[in-house]
């Protein structure tokens, strides 16, 4: 396929954008900072861009046969709540203007349901630096529910994510994290990158979330 990878500098949207260059496909690495982009394949084309700007992303991500988003403005952002919605909007918006119909949002663990009726992000656990974060991203997931007309699919990865291998192997969820046998739910960066570019490929969570973790 053809694919739009929005954030393909970050810290999940480097190994998205590996492993979709692993399994053939032709990747536009959209990115703010270009020079950060240090692998050369042929069928990689990066291009500087702006998720804000709802034109200037649209010309580009127009002939794509789906998009990526693994954007994020930043952990360090003082207003990284409302910032990440804006960013996140424009994205979608940009997207239906393209006339792209599927859209791919990479997520955060915060809106998983720890208990019934109980999120991760609102239990007093959770850690208050990650906090506004997760907020958006959940109030971002409840936005994309409202959406018809695009193909979305939203990916919330386990509750510890991690640096790690790819081995190819999880388990898949809906709403609520994944526990293993030692109580602990995570997933390395790595195989989450696979888990997502699986689901660009089998379409299994059209207009949904899903979760994965070890």
């Amino acid at each position: 396929m053809k694919v739009a990878l929005i954030g393909a500098s970050g810290f999940v949207g480097t190994q998205v954008l590996k492993e979709a260059l692993r399994r053939g496909h032709e990747v536009l690495a959209i990115v703010r900072h270009p020079e950060k982009i240090s692998i050369t394949d042929p069928k990689l084309t990066v291009k500087k861009g702006d998720a804000w700007n709802i034109a200037e992303t649209a010309a580009l991500l127009k002939g794509n046969d789906a998009v990526i988003s693994a954007y994020n403005p930043g952990w360090g952002d003082a207003d990284i709540y409302n910032n990440f919605i804006k960013g996140a909007e424009a994205i979608q918006q940009a997207t239906k203007n393209a006339g792209v119909k599927r859209l791919l949002v990479i997520g955060g663990a915060g809106s998983l349901e720890i208990k019934p009726g109980v999120q991760l992000v609102d239990t007093p656990e959770f850690p208050a630096e990650w906090k506004q974060g997760a907020l958006a991203a959940r109030e971002y997931l409840n936005i994309l529910k409202k959406e018809h007309d695009l193909d979305w699919t939203f990916l919330s990865p386990a509750i510890i994510l991690h640096p790690g291998e790819r081995t190819g192997k999880y388990r898949i969820g809906t709403d609520q994290p994944l526990f293993d046998k030692n109580n602990k739910c995570e997933i390395s960066v790595e195989d989450l990158a696979v888990a997502l570019i699986e689901e660009l490929e089998n379409r299994s969570f059209i207009k949904k979330r899903f979760t994965v973790a070890y």
